[in-house]
Order: structure tokens, then C-alpha cells, then sequence
């Protein structure tokens, strides 16, 4: 049984840093491809960032290109989403998924992890 669980949400200040991790078990995160998607009140989950299987190819939505980064320890089994220059609009519950296609839509993935609040506030 697959199962991600996330950690690594809190509140923030503007312009500040998280590093959201999402460990993976019961599948290795090295031969799926992952992502990064997030959920505010009354928004459709939408697409943060992406990774291939490899590792060789990342992509992310235009509203976090430059301030977040998507990587992995294949040894710790790990993705992980560094925010840094966090905004107010970023404020949203974060998940992490994993899937056998790689793309931006949420029907591409099939594990999902529980999410994490993430919170920017002054």
C-alpha cells in the first residue's frame, strides 16, 4: 500500500522560506513521476511543480517559477518543495502525489499524500 505523508507547513511571513517534505513508502519515488499541488478555500486543487522519474525534467506553474524548487533523495524516499519569496496568495494546503504520467493535472496522478497547511501571513 502506497502512502506519502507530508510535513514541513506552517505560517510564514511574506518573503519568507518552507521547505515542504512528502516521504513516500510502500512504493519508491524513483520510478514515478511527482508533484506538488495545492488547494485554497473555495479553489480547485491546482498545479505547483512537477518531476520525471528521472529526475531529468521539472516544470512549474508560472505563478511559482523562480521562488520554488521541486527535488528528491531517492535515498530517503523524499521529495521535497523549497518556497522561498512566499507570498499571501500562496497561503493553501499543499500535496504531494505520484503517478506513472508525467504532466500538470491532477487526473495524471494516482497517490495522493494528506496535504499541509501552508500559511502566509504578517
Amino acid at each position: 500500500q502506497v502512502q506519502l505523508v507530508e510535513s514541513g507547513g506552517g505560517l510564514v511571513q511574506p518573503g519568507g522560506s518552507l521547505r515542504l517534505s512528502c516521504a513516500g513508502s510502500g512504493r519508491t519515488l524513483l520510478r514515478n513521476t511527482m508533484a506538488w499541488f495545492r488547494q485554497s478555500p473555495g479553489k480547485e486543487r491546482e498545479f505547483v511543480a512537477v518531476m520525471s522519474w528521472g529526475g531529468w525534467r521539472t516544470d512549474y506553474a508560472d505563478s511559482v517559477k523562480g521562488r520554488f524548487t521541486i527535488s528528491r533523495d531517492s535515498a530517503k524516499n523524499t521529495v521535497y518543495l523549497q518556497m522561498d519569496a512566499l507570498k499571501f496568495e500562496d497561503t493553501a494546503v499543499y500535496y504531494c502525489a505520484i503517478g506513472r504520467a508525467y504532466g500538470s493535472r491532477v487526473d495524471n496522478f494516482d497517490y495522493w499524500g494528506q496535504g499541509t497547511q501552508v500559511t502566509v501571513s504578517s
